[in-house]
Order: structure tokens, then C-alpha cells, then sequence
């Protein structure tokens, strides 16, 4: 006969864990305060968790981490290449540089999910022009299109990565470039999660990981998700809403303060019962702390999120005052606010999933677009500069690819590129990096990333390391990580 739960198989009397489950609250405090003392898993001689501290000296306390969904042309934006204009409406073999096609470039990195002797993607061999102007701008000199007039402006605070590439030419590359793995791949934590895992936080009243805007939609999850470090590392999502942040986060009318802290209390030691009969229970761990966290939330969120303190001046250098800029602005203006009060990892998506992919009419699209997030992404980077707060935060500024030098032509298209994963742009501005700076380059017709090139996770190592972290500490036995997981900071970025 089998035995009762939690009895012992072979005496048939309660286990030492149900024994204490059952004998009281009073064993309680004890039990949940061991197993999750500064959320680490229960049984540390198995797994010795970070302890929120550096590895090393950081340069950075804070990260906001803005992305474009849908992939922003690089050769329109940071990256322009008149070479397009020169031999547009020929192919790849009419000019006089190597036809990027045939480069080992190309089957080194790229990896189709389609068979390749059906995939056309990222091959169309007719050059398509530049849609836009550029000139160089600041003391620096850099290259940027005419679609950034206000960024152009702060580019001796910014440092460029031209030189980037993934491996995914399709929308999953939004998870890869947060998670650092491509979707035939087992998923991996995004790099959100792995800040919030490997540091304290700052502020006990505020989630450590911050996302606002995202995830952009359900299959996108994965660029906040945490997977195996446990859900307590996700992001969390806030709405730009100071009467209601987040969902099922305000207090009920008829409900007194000190009534909900005593049920917030007695859902505690019930959740704490349980832990002890299953201390290695991640979501039940997670559960207790969100509880734990939303009651302190309902004042500390509703705060962050309410600019009625903010000048004129400040909503005007955001661009809260245009309806095009409106809602990009208060994400910013959000993102400052919240590590201004210490957040570790703020997750900006300015617009909504896809609209940057410009399959057609790219020139409508990214002039509309481009409008929308440059003033107010350049007012962030003034006014984090002007309060101290650039001097100990990373900003970075990314998209999942490029988009294909030559003009998209499936199903008769005549004014756009696809999915471009060879070559493209990000730039990053702050604490511990070089002002004013270009890093890398793609080719003469912006096909691929010259030399080495930067793979998504170059980013993660560069970001983790400006804050203190060695990511290869962060390893979590049995869980087993490939080479490129890692990555490798970019050494000529840093400052």
C-alpha cells in the first residue's frame, strides 16, 4: 500500500518536513526565512547563488535597455552607405566589390530555418538606394542619417557598434538578441534576468527588472523571461499608468491598509507551510516574494510612474507635448525615473511589435517611425547627462537585424528591404564606455560585418561586464552552455 504524502515509506510515520508543516505557524518564520534568505534556492550546498555583489569594480549601477521591434534599416539610421546611391538598379556583380553573396561570411553565420535551397532571403542581388540623406555631425564627425536630427545632436555622448550580426533572419531574432540563442535552440534567460540574478537590488520597494511597452507580444515573452534562474528573475511589466501600473495592483475599495497587510500576511505563512514540504518549488519561491513585493509596490510604483513633479521643461525635452512623440516620451521619461530611484534593468520598447519591418515602403515607415523615438531617446540621453545619471548608467540602443542592402522583390515589391542578419547597427552611451566613438564596420554595400564582427551575445558580455559581472561565474551547474553563449565584451567600446 502506498503511504500517506509526506509520510516515511518505510515506518509509516511523517517525514521531518511534513512534521514540521503540520506542527504550527510557529515553525514557519523559521523554515521560509532559511529557504529563502536573499533568494537563494533552499539547498546551497548544491548551488552556491550569487550574492549580489560584483565580481568586480563596476563603472555602472543601471541599465536601460531600449529595442525597435522589427528590425530598423542600419543603412538608413547609423550606418550609411553611399556606395547604395552610386550602383543602385545594378546587382552585386556589377560593381567593383566583392558579391557579398558569395562570401564564407554568409554560410559561417547564417543560419535559416527554411532549407536553404529554398530561402531568398537576404539575397536580392539588385542594389536598392539610400531613402533618406546623412551627413556627419558632432565634433566627432559620425555618420548619421537626416531621420535623426535631435540624436545627431547628442553623438559625441554615443558610442557605435557597426559591426554586429545574428544568426536568425526572421522576427524569433528579437528573442535571440535578448537571450542570446536562436529558436532551434533550447531558450536561454534573457539579459534582464541575468543582471537581476547576479545583483542586489538597490531599492526594496521597486521590482529589479523593469519593462515597459513589452513584451510586445506573446511569442515574444522569451526577451523578459528568466527559464531556469527561476521566475523571480523575469522582468516585469508596468503600464505608464500611476492609477493602475500594474494589473491587479491596487488595493480594493472596501478594503482598510491594515486589512490587506494582514492578508498579505496570512497568504505568507500559508505559501511558507507549503515551503516547507517543498523548499526546491522555484515558482512557489517566486510566488512569496511577488506577494511580498506587490504590497510594498502599491505606493513605491504608482511614485515612479507619476510625472506631475516633472518641469515643463523636462515633458518638453521628452516630447510629451507632441501626439507623435507622446507615448515613446513617457517610456523614457519612465525608464529615468526608475533608476533614478534603483532600478537595475529597465526594458524600453518604444513602439509596437514588427512596425520597423519594412518590407514595403520603407521610406514612409522609418521617416514616421524615426520621428516618433529620436527626440525623445536624445531627450533621455541629455537629461541623464544634465542629473549625474549617464555617468553611472548604460544605455543601449537595438534592433534584431538590418535590412538587406539589395531591394526586396518577393510578391513584386518595389520599395523596401527584408530581413538583413549579416550586418547591422547599435549604439550604446554611459557609464565605462567611449564618447563620440565608431566601432566596426560592414561592408562598402552594408552586406556583412567586416572581420570578426560582434554576435549578439557580445552586447550581453559588454553590458554584464560594465557592471561587475563575470558572466562565466554565473554558470548554473547542470545547465549547460555553449562558447557563444558567453560572448566577449568589445574592449575597444569600453572608456
Amino acid at each position: 500500500m502506498k503511504p500517506p504524502h509526506g509520510s516515511c515509506r518505510h515506518c509509516n510515520q511523517p517525514s521531518r518536513r511534513a512534521f514540521l508543516a503540520d506542527l504550527g505557524l510557529g515553525f514557519t518564520g523559521l523554515a521560509l526565512g532559511t529557504m529563502l534568505g536573499a533568494d537563494r534556492p533552499a539547498r546551497a550546498e548544491l548551488h552556491a547563488a550569487p550574492t549580489g555583489q560584483p565580481h568586480v569594480p563596476p563603472k555602472a549601477k543601471s541599465v536601460i535597455w531600449i529595442f525597435l521591434s522589427g528590425g530598423y534599416s542600419h543603412v538608413e539610421t547609423f550606418d550609411p552607405k553611399p556606395a547604395l546611391n552610386k550602383f543602385a538598379g545594378l546587382t552585386f556583380d556589377k560593381t567593383p566589390f566583392e558579391n557579398p553573396v558569395h562570401s564564407p561570411l554568409h554560410r559561417k553565420r547564417f543560419r535559416s530555418v527554411p532549407a536553404e535551397e529554398i530561402n531568398v532571403r537576404d539575397v536580392y542581388p539588385i542594389i536598392y538606394p539610400m531613402q533618406v540623406g546623412w551627413q556627419k555631425r558632432g565634433a566627432a564627425g559620425i555618420e548619421v542619417t537626416d531621420w535623426w536630427p535631435h540624436l545627431g545632436r547628442v553623438v559625441d555622448d554615443l558610442c557605435f557598434v557597426r559591426n554586429m550580426w545574428t544568426t536568425d533572419n526572421d522576427h524569433a531574432a528579437e528573442n535571440q538578441i535578448h537571450t542570446g540563442r536562436h529558436r532551434l535552440d533550447e531558450p536561454q534567460p534573457s539579459i534582464g534576468s541575468w543582471v537581476h540574478y547576479g545583483l542586489g537590488t538597490m531599492n526594496e520597494d521597486l521590482p529589479r527588472f523593469v519593462v515597459l511597452g513589452g513584451p510586445t507580444r506573446s511569442d515574444t515573452r522569451q526577451s523578459i523571461d528568466s527559464y531556469y534562474l527561476g521566475p523571480q528573475h523575469a522582468g516585469v511589466p508596468l503600464a505608464i499608468d500611476p492609477a493602475n501600473p500594474l494589473p491587479f495592483g491596487r488595493r480594493i475599495a472596501r478594503q482598510t491598509l491594515e486589512e490587506q497587510r494582514e492578508e498579505y500576511e496570512l497568504i505568507g505563512k500559508l505559501n511558507g507551510l507549503v515551503g516547507v514540504e517543498y523548499p526546491d518549488d522555484a515558482e512557489l519561491r517566486a510566488r512569496i516574494r511577488a506577494y511580498e513585493l506587490a504590497f510594498r509596490m502599491q505606493t513605491a510604483v504608482p511614485e515612479a510612474l507619476d510625472f506631475a513633479t516633472e518641469t515643463a521643461a523636462t515633458r518638453t525635452l521628452y516630447g510629451l507635448d507632441r501626439d507623435s512623440t507622446r507615448v515613446a516620451g513617457q517610456r523614457m521619461l519612465a525608464a529615468r525615473r526608475l533608476i533614478e530611484r534603483g532600478v537595475r534593468f529597465v526594458q524600453v520598447f518604444p513602439s509596437p511589435y514588427g512596425v520597423w519591418d519594412s518590407h514595403r515602403k520603407l521610406k514612409e515607415n522609418h521617416t514616421k517611425l524615426c520621428e516618433q523615438v529620436d527626440l525623445p531617446t536624445a531627450g533621455l540621453i541629455q537629461d541623464l547627462k544634465q542629473r549625474g545619471l549617464l555617468d553611472e548608467t548604460i544605455v543601449v540602443f537595438c534592433t534584431e537585424f538590418g535590412r538587406t542592402p539589395g531591394l526586396e522583390q518577393r510578391a513584386g515589391g518595389t520599395d523596401g528591404r527584408d530581413h538583413h542578419p549579416n550586418g547591422f547597427v547599435v549604439w550604446l552611451a554611459g557609464a565605462g564606455l567611449k564618447k563620440g566613438h565608431v566601432h566596426g564596420e560592414t561592408d562598402e554595400l552594408g552586406y556583412h560585418a567586416l572581420g570578426e564582427g560582434h554576435y549578439v551575445t557580445d552586447l550581453h558580455s559588454t553590458v554584464l561586464h560594465l557592471l561587475g559581472i563575470d558572466f562565466r561565474r554565473l554558470e548554473i551547474p547542470g545547465r549547460k552552455r555553449i562558447e557563444m553563449d558567453w560572448g566577449r565584451p568589445i574592449d575597444d567600446i569600453l572608456a
